[in-house]
């Protein structure tokens, strides 16, 4: 490495753990942890304040999906799932009547796993209410995937699954609840097992695993979870989240992840395309097959347009995201429920200054 680009590449570390540190300052911020790494080589940092180190693990929250996602897509490779294959064949064990009404009408046996994974099915989200209240207030509790049932059938569902054609979308931790008990159904594995074999194993990601009891001895404790300035402990609700939101992770694997899923190592490549079958969710993310897109149109960026980001966020402040056409990854977390879409200014100045060093 020439001293002239050693040169550069310290000068971009120091613009990042600036950015790092002005983000730590922000009210009910404590900490924050950062990976960003480039498919050149050119950039491979790490990053991060608040008394946390650069190689701390941390609940990855709702980017859970994103493996859940490739886990189905590996499926798919295998002819052992299909996108329009509906969920009761998959699910002859669980009772799913009543889970899906909408104005009277049971929908339950029209669900599709591609309406799982693109949110499409209407199902009603037993994370959103009673459930996110008691993560602020530190009431912790287990739930099964029959709990989650019973709270989609005790609730109306938002839209006929599928509706518009499929261009409806509407998040819900339901329907990857779901999908973990199929991934674990087609296999015949645990979604921990199958975390471990299909993807941490393959790809080294030795701090990447499924919270909960299949957790080997000896994995270090993820940082513990804050709501504003209340420090939270809810081990039992992380360990029901499964393929929702139960992942542990570092920002290194993070990124060695997004390299991989972009590149072609954990599935067919035209996998990638299909996901990226965007439905509006909520301004300005749209989500595809497991996968969330953040852009912001130009009239909101009158200083220059900002970098497409492709990935997955978490209501804990976590983020892991690529822009592919720079083969850039950023992955990371704020580790803080009070505001999910912190990350995402963040995310967009560590971008165009990442991307800008690649470009000069």
């Amino acid at each position: 490495m020439t001293t002239a680009h050693t040169s550069r590449t310290d000068n971009l570390q120091l613009e990042i753990d600036r950015l790092v540190e002005r983000a730590v300052s922000a009210r009910h911020v404590h900490s924050l942890v950062l990976a960003v790494r480039s498919d050149d080589g050119q950039i491979d940092i790490g990053s991060a304040a608040g008394g946390v180190e650069p190689g701390d693990s941390y609940f990855v929250a709702s980017i859970a999906k994103l493996f859940t996602a490739t886990l189905v897509m590996q499926l798919l490779d295998e002819g052992r799932l299909a996108l329009d294959a509906l969920i009761q064949d998959h699910l002859q064990g669980v009772d799913l009547d009543g889970i899906h009404t909408h104005k009277g009408e049971d929908y339950s046996d029209r669900i599709t796993i591609r309406h799982l994974l693109q949110h499409s099915s209407g199902l009603p989200d037993y994370f959103a209410g009673q459930l996110q209240d008691d993560l602020a207030e530190n009431r912790d509790r287990a739930y099964t995937l029959d709990d989650v049932l019973d709270t989609a059938r005790a609730n109306d569902a938002e839209f006929p699954p599928g509706d518009r054609n499929g261009n409806r979308s509407s998040y819900c931790d339901t329907n990857y609840q779901l999908l973990s008990t199929i991934i674990e159904s087609a296999t015949g594995s645990s979604l921990a097992a199958n975390l471990q074999t299909r993807i941490s194993g393959p790809l080294d990601l030795a701090d990447t695993y499924l919270f909960g009891p299949e957790r080997a001895a000896g994995r270090p404790e993820p940082l513990p979870l804050r709501h504003r300035d209340r420090q939270l402990s809810i081990p039992l609700v992380l360990a029901s989240e499964r393929g929702a939101g139960g992942i542990v992770s570092t920002a290194a694997d993070q990124v060695r992840f997004l390299q991989a899923f972009h590149g072609g190592e954990l599935f067919d490549p035209a996998n990638v395309d299909r996901m990226q079958q965007w439905n509006r969710i909520f301004f300005p993310l749209e989500y595809g097959l497991g996968l969330m897109r953040y852009r912001l149109p130009r009239f909101l960026t009158p200083f220059g347009a900002l970098p497409e980001l492709i990935g997955h966020s978490g209501v804990t402040g976590s983020f892991s995201f690529s822009n592919p056409e720079a083969g850039l990854h950023i992955a990371g977390t704020f580790n803080q429920l009070d505001k999910p879409s912190r990350p995402y200014g963040f995310m967009s100045k560590v971008a165009k200054t990442a991307i800008d060093h690649l470009h000069s």
